[in-house]
């Protein structure tokens, strides 16, 4: 469904992504992990065309991703949850479910769809008047979740979905994402290597830029390197 081969990214004058290739199916739950500086959301970044490679091609079901422009991209079935969440504090919650609607491909069965996300997130219903910024952290991943899935993704981008995050409300949200993954194909990237080699099938591993490791979640969380490196065991 999505293959990068060869990616190479700057921000300004700094090189970020160093020769990354990496292959995702079709309704598969990959994730993408590494520390601080890893390059991740860069990644995401160049796949949702915020970020132009400087070379190497993405494409998504065969056709390029690169040089179009974000809009165009969300027409094509990709949707990003960003890290930090980025809802619209001022308004409510229905109508950042309605501005995720807002692509073409979204706004066609639009009532459909707020049905479906509100199935999964029952308090967006409930709160439909309230001021998102009034949410709580948990509730606002949720919500921006919710406001993704609003454009009726065939692939779901998550950026740092537990960052700051209770693990009660962590296990809350992997537990709709694996309901999700059954109809969506999902990457995680995340720093909580534990929860997301726990809640995907392969893994990425990003060191400096550039793919470190890469295989079968669950042999990578056995992995004694990994485990040291990353888990502290």
């Amino acid at each position: 469904m999505l293959n990068m081969a060869g990616i190479n990214v700057f921000r300004g004058e700094t090189q970020v992504l160093w020769d990354v290739s990496l292959v995702v199916g079709e309704r598969e739950k990959v994730a993408i992990l590494g520390g601080n500086g890893a390059g991740k959301s860069t990644l995401l970044q160049s796949i949702m065309g915020i970020l132009r490679p400087a070379s190497g091609t993405i494409a998504f079901k065969g056709d390029s991703l690169v040089g179009k422009k974000p809009y165009q991209i969300i027409q094509l079935g990709l949707a990003l949850v960003p890290e930090g969440r980025h809802i619209y504090k001022d308004m409510s919650v229905w109508e950042n479910l309605e501005m995720g609607a807002y692509p073409r491909r979204g706004r066609k069965w639009m009532r459909e769809t707020m049905v479906e996300v509100t199935s999964l997130f029952p308090f967006l219903r409930d709160r439909r008047d309230q001021s998102a910024g009034t949410l709580s952290g948990g509730e606002q991943q949720m919500l921006a979740i919710g406001r993704a899935l609003m454009s009726r993704p065939e692939m779901l981008f998550v950026d740092e979905l537990s960052l700051g995050l209770a693990p009660i409300v962590i296990k809350e949200i992997f537990r709709v994402l694996e309901g999700l993954s059954r109809r969506t194909t999902i990457m995680l990237v995340e720093q909580n290597v534990e929860q997301a080699l726990k809640h995907s099938e392969r893994a990425y591993i990003l060191k400096s830029g550039r793919i470190d490791r890469s295989g079968p979640s669950l042999e990578l969380a056995n992995d004694p390197d990994i485990k040291k490196a990353y888990l502290g065991l």
